[in-house]
Order: structure tokens, then C-alpha cells, then sequence
């Protein structure tokens, strides 16, 4: 049985889901459909990844019942500020075909225009109000970005997507959603930002370290990653287009880490963020327009 978290406002949701990140608009929805068919019932997605639609074409192509699903998808800069992100929601309640969406995320602090943030997470605090949003969220949220959205909120994110693998762990954000009752969901899970965007010398899937746990479970580098997110108590959306990866990164509940292996995940950390620093995101620099349809 896979494993479910409870939200800080009650939601349950699974605590292992599958991303499209980077996933072509063209693949999208055969990838999707099949993590559907594999078990899959978390979907992460956002505006600026260009697959809202896709996504939902896999959505009513799978047959499986809405109430059984949990769809995430994001807010991009451009469309942040109060009207704008209403108005971003329609957009992307329009490409996923739904009518309620179960966790709406900002996707990054932009903290040279946090005015506009504020006003983009008071319409998600509208939305959860109204109904059409089930739990809200941020993304790329380090600690002062969140207390300083937290002074002037009134709902509390449930959820902080942030960057989490071995390679960089970011136990202090972490920590910092712990303390606010925020769960922590990692994307790039099993490292794969590293491997096109840190250093190509070194992988988390050959990791000797990782495959020495691997070895001991009869489990893949990227089935102990996966593990570690669980027992740690994250959720985790690892993403692929391959079916037996996607098979792969789902077949994580029938071994368990024990402490030590944990601890031997936790102490590769290095320090070296693969993605974006979330301190460097304007607009002038990230600027994507978000299309209406």
C-alpha cells in the first residue's frame, strides 16, 4: 500500500507522485497514462512546464474516477498578483479540463516583486475559500521568503515544492517548513537536475554509497532515493516518459531503510543547488508569458 499524508488543513493526498517537468507537450499524456496505469494518483504539473493539456487529455483517456486523483499544478511569475493569478487559474483549470484543482502552488518567491507574490498567494487564499482549490501552496520558498509570507498571510501553505536529493538536501528549509506544519515535496528527487546541470562527474544513480543500499534491498539507486523521501516523511514526484522507469520509481513500498542507510543518504549531501537559486528569479531574467489556451 502506498503511502498518503494528511495537509496541514486536512487534504489527504499520496505522498509518491509523478512529474512532467520537462516532459515535450507531444509525450505528456501517453507518459501520464501510463503512470495512471501503473498506480500513479499524485500529477504534478505547471503552467510554465507547457503540458497542462496533455495532462488532462491522459486524465479523461485513464478512466479513473476524479475523486480519486490529486492534481497539482503551479502559477508562473508572469501571471502573478491578485487578478492575474485568478485569471492563471481559469487558464489552467481550462488546459487540465477540470473545474477544482487540488493543490494550487506559486512557483517561485520572485522576492524583487514580492508585493506582486503577496497579492498572487491572496488569490489562492481566495480560491481555497471559494472552493476551487482544495490546498494551496509555494514552491522554491526559502525561510525568509516564507516568513515574510507567512507576516501577511492567513492560511498557511501546506506544501513547500522545493529541490531535494541527495546531493543537496536542504535540511535548514526543511526544517523550516517542519516548524509551520509544512510539508515538504521534493522535486528532482533522484538527483536527475544534477546529472545536465551540476556536475557530470558525479551521479546519485552510481553513487556507491546509494547502490551499496541498493545491492542490500535488491532495489535500484533511484528505488532507494525514492525510499528515502518516503520514510523521511516527504513527498516525492519523480518524473520519466520510459514505462518500466515509471514502473520503477512506483514499486517502493515492499522494502524498508533502516536507520543507518538513512542517515549514510543524509550525509552525502554537498551543498550545491542543481536548479535556479530562488534568490536570482525577476522577471527580467524569467520572463514566460503564459499562453491562454
Amino acid at each position: 500500500m502506498h503511502p498518503t499524508i494528511r495537509l496541514n488543513n486536512g487534504v489527504v493526498m499520496p505522498a509518491l507522485g509523478f512529474g512532467v517537468f520537462q516532459t515535450p507537450p507531444e509525450a505528456t499524456a501517453q507518459a501520464v497514462e501510463t503512470a495512471l496505469r501503473t498506480g500513479y494518483r499524485l500529477i504534478d504539473t505547471a503552467a510554465s512546464y507547457g503540458n497542462e493539456r496533455g495532462v488532462g487529455e491522459a486524465i479523461r483517456a485513464s478512466g479513473v474516477p476524479r475523486e480519486d486523483l490529486f492534481v497539482e499544478t503551479k502559477v508562473w511569475i508572469d501571471d502573478y498578483g491578485y487578478d492575474e493569478t485568478l485569471h492563471a487559474f481559469d487558464k489552467s483549470t481550462r488546459k487540465l479540463g477540470l473545474e477544482v484543482i487540488d493543490l494550487f502552488i506559486l512557483h517561485q518567491p520572485l522576492p524583487t516583486a514580492f508585493d506582486r507574490t503577496t497579492g498572487a498567494y491572496r488569490a489562492l487564499e481566495q480560491l481555497l475559500t471559494d472552493g476551487r482549490v482544495r490546498a494551496i501552496g509555494v514552491s522554491n520558498f526559502m525561510p525568509d521568503h516564507l516568513a515574510a509570507l507567512l507576516e501577511r498571510a492567513e492560511v498557511i501553505p501546506a506544501v513547500n515544492q522545493i529541490e531535494v536529493h541527495p546531493y543537496f538536501t536542504q535540511s535548514t528549509l526543511r526544517s523550516a517548513n517542519a516548524a509551520h506544519g509544512i510539508l515538504t515535496q521534493a522535486w528532482s528527487p533522484i538527483g536527475g537536475i544534477t546529472a545536465y546541470r551540476g556536475d557530470e562527474t558525479r551521479s546519485t544513480f552510481t553513487d556507491p554509497v546509494i547502490v551499496g543500499i541498493a545491492e542490500q534491498h535488491g532495489k535500484t539507486a533511484a528505488q532507494v532515493m525514492l525510499r528515502w523521501h518516503l520514510q523521511q516523511g516527504r513527498s516525492a514526484i519523480p518524473k520519466s516518459v520510459r514505462p518500466d522507469r515509471i514502473a520503477e520509481n512506483f514499486d517502493v513500498v515492499d522494502f524498508e531503510l533502516v536507520d543507518d542507510e538513512l542517515a549514510a543518504i543524509d550525509g552525502l549531501d554537498t551543498g550545491v543547488r542543481g536548479g535556479p537559486d530562488p534568490a536570482e528569479v525577476t522577471l527580467e531574467k524569467f520572463s514566460r508569458e503564459i499562453p491562454e489556451n
